[in-house]
């Protein structure tokens, strides 16, 4: 319920995101937590939003670099980089040259830096969270409450 509260405040589908990759140091770094807004205002140039392409499982964190608006629909391409690669994001773009708005999930508006390695360690080390897991079992089964 709490999730989608924050859905409708923020107006994303994914409120809060955690950085996965060193791609945004050193302004983000792996396991920052950001936290997402989507208004209809204009994107602008040095934003950072995150994006997803269809076929991609995993949502992309980066800046924007360039805007191009179409004058005959005012349609608005978006090109982004991480911060710390060397170029622009178009071979993630899965054979597209720009995102369009329905690609960008959200803005970022804040974050919390190394919070979000907890969620890294348990997916890169899929044991750790089975040990937690067993472990929380054995205490429900112990406990005498």
């Amino acid at each position: 319920m709490i999730w989608k509260g924050l859905m409708c405040i923020t107006g994303t589908e994914s409120p809060v995101v955690v950085v996965l990759t060193g791609s945004m140091e050193p302004g983000f770094g792996r396991g920052d937590i950001l936290f997402l807004q989507m208004t209809k205002d204009p994107i602008r140039v040095g934003e950072i939003v995150v994006y997803n392409i269809n076929g991609r499982e995993i949502p992309i964190v980066h800046r924007v670099i360039k805007i191009h608006e179409r004058r005959d629909t005012g349609e608005v391409d978006i090109l982004t980089k991480g911060d710390n690669n060397l170029g622009d994001d178009i071979s993630l773009y899965n054979g597209e040259l720009w995102l369009q708005w329905h690609h960008i999930m959200g803005r970022a508006v804040g974050f919390l830096p190394y919070v979000g390695y907890v969620t890294i360690i348990l997916t890169d080390k899929p044991i750790i969270k089975y040990v937690l897991i067993g472990v929380l079992g054995f205490l429900v089964i112990i406990s005498k409450d």
